[in-house]
């Protein structure tokens, strides 16, 4: 690996960091119903934040995960998602493999492209694993520039995931109404069209395949644990999220192994 392209690994990874602090803002922002106008605050103390306070992970690491105002600690959430949404980065980056030396006008709007959907994935993440839904004011605009996109960019194969959005959104649909929001939720059958959106066919099959293994997987174990029982929620974005983001990246390898095994 030469030296540009770990510069531009090293570049990627930060603006991951970057964009993971600016997600828990967001998140924060939208809990507490307040703007994202205006300079980023201790939510315990509600002072303003120096510049020094701001530096994704490495500020954490330096105050000792504690406040530099009130001395609260400070959520394990802050560099955690930080470091998660550089990591994201890097991956989708090296998966399309974009290099700063040759771009092309293409290549750039694709990786920009995956890095906003994949932010506003990353956000709803957070928000349904804590609040138990999915924000609309972060899935709707998601899903209405992944429309544009594919009608602008992917248009000789937007046909397939129009489809596969359609057929994604009837199979949540259908749960929600039979169990009247019981088993799903109306969110979740909303983010469906995002997905397919996004993945299109066969890869939303996968998606949701790897959404409903792992989700069983993490209830079993915490119904052995006794943390859930028959009968609690479970938040189901986050398996969805997760699925997608292995279907866009392996999907046609998963695909190959899943037919080479019944072969």
């Amino acid at each position: 690996m030469n030296l540009i392209l770990l510069l531009e690994y090293f570049l990627v990874f930060v603006l991951g960091l970057c964009i993971g602090s600016f997600l828990n803002c967001v998140v924060y922002r939208l809990e507490t119903k307040k703007s994202l106008k205006g300079r980023s605050f201790c939510p315990k103390c509600k002072k303003q934040l120096c510049w020094q306070d701001l530096i994704p992970v490495f500020s954490f690491v330096f105050l000792g995960g504690k406040c530099r105002n009130c001395k609260q600690k400070i959520s394990l959430q802050y560099p955690l998602v930080e470091l998660a949404t550089g990591i994201v980065f890097l991956l989708l980056f090296n998966f399309e493999f974009v290099t700063i030396l040759y771009p092309s006008v293409r290549s750039i709007i694709e990786i920009c492209f995956l890095f906003y959907v994949f932010s506003a994935l990353i956000a709803i993440f957070i928000y349904d694993l804590k609040h138990y839904e999915i924000p609309d004011k972060i899935l709707i605009p998601a899903i209405v520039i992944t429309l544009f996109y594919g009608l602008f960019f992917n248009f000789y194969v937007i046909s397939s995931h129009l489809l596969a959005a359609f057929a994604a959104f009837s199979f949540f649909f259908i749960i929600f109404w039979f169990s009247k929001g019981q088993w799903m939720g109306f969110g979740d059958a909303k983010f469906a069209i995002l997905m397919g959106l996004l993945l299109g066919f066969p890869n939303t099959v996968v998606a949701l395949f790897l959404a409903f293994f792992f989700g069983a997987i993490i209830g079993v174990i915490l119904m052995i644990f006794e943390k859930k029982g028959l009968k609690s929620e479970i938040p189901f974005g986050p398996f969805l999220i997760f699925g997608v983001f292995l279907a866009l990246i392996w999907g046609p390898k998963i695909i190959s192994w899943y037919l080479n095994f019944l072969i």
